[in-house]
């Protein structure tokens, strides 16, 4: 669906994106992430044809965003970060209005609104203003303009900014729903959010693709060896001598916890899953085991070692 190759975007004086090549297939979720500065909103024009690129080449569903704009644009439904809604127009009235400019028919756009407004859960307010919605509604208005012209690409730039936590679960489910029927990328620094609802994901930082993978497999190239956090009750000398004694503990950090119960973070070589190890040395030694789980990289955490590992010096 999104062919990048090369992509360069400068400005006076600065380099917003610099040879940025990536692929997003049909029917994926894609999360375009990093901190304000990236070069992510830079990136999204670029692609729905709001600004031209210094060098490279672009293609969305095989057409060219340059040599080909129009077409591109009919292929791409794009929701920016600061939605420029008409705050005077009623729910309705505004995706009618939109539906046309875009080129759909009295019929079909008729057709197409009540849809979108299903879609995207705006019925019961179809007939307000626009400006006297919440941010949350003027975010489902935003959504349901950029799929009124039935799409092929959804582009949405911070799409839950602002949102308070209902709204932000809300539009999540909402683009889920969307990735059942279009290919959707999604531009945040809220790295939680991207967790949650994308496929595959696109780290970027100083206008570079740092990482580009799914979330399970960025977790499992980063975590070469397994993570355990235990909760014992134990004497803590004991305790002590036996984890130093289990071969497959490469590394491992004892706390107190609550109660008398001692809060043990280890870490196992390569490929060794150290649960069924602990367990069997919890009930040899007679001793309480309160919480016994593995724990994983978040891809916060992820995104905080690939940055640093930019940043180190050669």
């Amino acid at each position: 669906m999104i062919e990048v190759a090369e992509l360069t975007k400068r400005y006076a004086g600065h380099t917003a994106i610099k040879n940025l090549s990536f692929t997003v297939r049909k029917g994926e979720i894609v999360g375009l992430l990093g901190p304000n500065g990236a070069g992510k909103s830079t990136t999204m024009r670029i692609l729905s044809c709001f600004m031209p690129a210094t060098s490279g080449t672009a293609r969305v569903a095989g057409l060219d965003v340059f040599s080909q704009a129009n077409e591109v644009r009919r292929q791409i439904g794009y929701m920016p970060e600061n939605n420029p809604l008409h705050q005077d127009m009623r729910v309705r009235e505004y995706l009618k209005f939109r539906a046309r400019l875009k080129g759909l028919s009295r019929v079909r756009s008729r057709d197409r609104v009540d849809v979108v407004l299903q879609q995207c859960g705006l019925k019961d307010v179809s007939k307000k203003i626009i400006g006297q919605l919440s941010k949350g509604y003027k975010q489902r208005v935003g959504l349901a303009d950029a799929l009124v012209h039935e799409p092929a690409l959804i582009i949405l730039d911070e799409p839950t900014i602002g949102l308070d936590p209902n709204q932000i679960r809300s539009v999540r489910q909402l683009i889920k729903e969307l990735g059942k029927q279009h290919t959707v990328l999604i531009s945040t620094h809220i790295l939680p959010e991207v967790e949650m609802t994308c496929s595959r994901v696109l780290i970027m930082r100083h206008g570079k693709i740092l990482a580009a993978d799914s979330p399970e497999n960025l977790q499992s190239r980063m975590d070469k060896g397994t993570h355990i956090r235990a909760e014992i009750l134990a004497p803590l000398a004991d305790l002590q001598a036996s984890l130093e004694s289990m071969g497959n503990v490469e590394q491992f950090d004892i706390a107190p916890c609550e109660g008398d119960y001692l809060l043990c973070s280890l870490t196992g070589s390569e490929g060794a899953d150290l649960r069924e190890e602990v367990f069997e040395m919890v009930k040899e030694k007679g001793w309480k085991l309160r919480d016994l789980s593995r724990s994983r990289y978040s891809l916060e955490d992820i995104y905080v070692r690939v940055t640093r590992q930019e940043e180190e010096p050669n």
